[in-house]
């Protein structure tokens, strides 16, 4: 039997499992950096493969290893995210959320299920591959600041005893965009850095009636919002894509009272990391010169969040090369750019790396619901796809990657 028909049989034979791993996680999730029960359950299955994962990373993350033939040649690290979302789930299915408010709505309870059956796999075929596989299972991706950075700065990328420090990462992630049974690679430039900006503009209120007496921050704000799009129109290249989007504005006044404060909330999202600290200086220029100049002020605070993410060109074309033999061309799609953010790309900034994604979407049974949203669900078909290719692609890359 050729290795990726075994593969592919393993994924079947193990398939149950994942999804009663998946349905387990959903029905119990926890948010950001609360991850604890959740990294039990996760030490507990790999505990039972014969494995010695490592708890307690980042406080709430597991790190585990598979070890094939020659485990000192190279290593290669694979990540799944395990936090959910102050969501209220809407679905009306057995493995709903037991936890109110609080669920799987980002897909992290399949990527941790995934991997999960992907560490099964790998353990039954380690003969067939040289090196370490380091598995990654990464608490608080949805909140700043981010899971990622704190598992690299507590060594999740460096070299643990004679375990060589990985030479990649690859992640995977759902997307309901596409349907089950297909996969998504983009190399180069794919998701987006992620800022948070709060602004409060200070004036002076009033009677409606009598604007004359008054510093109007609300008409100062229409000002500094319109005029902060020309950050990106004028400053910034036309080839770089940039997004400034605001949300949130709050002036608690009436139909005929001018509050003193207005309250902004927004995001700065684009791919270039100069041209990032260069927008924020000029946001905050800009900001707080209008409201100067029209007698109000301004204060303002950027957040700084998650890099841009970019996926190795090398390693990503070697992976889609992968994922083409083990599913047919025509189950392997490109993908555009996203603006989205996501802490893999921490990994990304660090070493090579490829963040994937995989079809979750079924539209014949109503499953098209995006990310983030309190009727999110998956075909669960994809969970056999999601722990095979991830375990093809790892030993193709151990094996010809080198």
């Amino acid at each position: 039997m050729q290795l990726s028909e075994k593969i592919k049989s393993l994924a079947q034979t193990y398939s149950p499992k994942v999804i009663e791993y998946r349905r387990h996680l959903h029905a119990n999730p926890e948010l950001s950096f609360q991850e604890y029960n959740t990294m039990a359950y996760v030490a507990e299955q790999l505990s039972s493969m014969g494995l010695q994962p490592q708890i307690g990373v980042a406080d709430t993350g597991v790190v585990a290893l598979i070890e094939g033939k020659n485990p000192q040649k190279q290593t290669l690290a694979l990540r799944a995210d395990m936090d959910a979302l102050p969501i209220k789930e809407a679905n009306d299915v057995p493995y709903k959320s037991t936890k109110e408010g609080i669920m799987h709505a980002c897909g992290h309870d399949v990527h941790t299920a995934s991997l999960l059956g992907t560490a099964h796999i790998l353990q039954q075929v380690r003969d067939s591959f040289e090196g370490t596989v380091k598995l990654v299972f990464q608490p608080g991706e949805e909140k700043f600041p981010g899971g990622a950075s704190l598992m690299i700065k507590e060594g999740v990328l460096k070299a643990q005893g004679k375990t060589l420090a990985p030479r990649g990462m690859v992640g995977q992630h759902v997307m309901p965009f596409i349907p089950a049974g297909k996969v998504g690679f983009r190399e180069g430039l794919y998701m987006a850095s992620a800022d948070e900006i709060y602004m409060t503009i200070r004036g002076k209120g009033g009677h409606g009636a009598m604007p004359e007496n008054t510093i109007d921050p609300i008409l100062i704000t229409s000002h500094i919002l319109v005029a902060l799009q020309q950050v990106i129109s004028r400053n910034c290249s036309p080839k770089m894509p940039s997004v400034l989007s605001f949300g949130k504005v709050i002036a608690q006044g009436a139909t005929n009272v001018i509050p003193n404060d207005v309250y902004v909330e927004g995001t700065f999202r684009t791919y270039d990391e100069d041209w990032r600290k260069d927008a924020h200086q000029r946001i905050k220029k800009m900001a707080c010169g209008i409201a100067e100049s029209m007698g109000a002020t301004c204060e303002i605070d950027i957040k700084v969040g998650y890099p841009h993410l970019k996926n190795n060109p090398e390693l990503t074309k070697r992976l889609r090369g992968y994922a083409v033999d083990y599913l047919g061309e025509e189950n392997v799609l490109d993908l555009d750019l996203w603006l989205a953010g996501e802490d893999f790309a921490y990994y990304s900034q660090e070493i090579d790396a490829s963040f994937y994604r995989l079809g979750t979407r079924n539209e014949a049974r109503g499953i098209t619901s995006s990310v983030h949203t309190s009727t999110f669900d998956i075909d669960e078909t994809a969970l056999e796809l999601g722990c095979g290719l991830m375990a093809w692609l790892t030993i193709q890359e151990l094996t010809e990657g080198t």
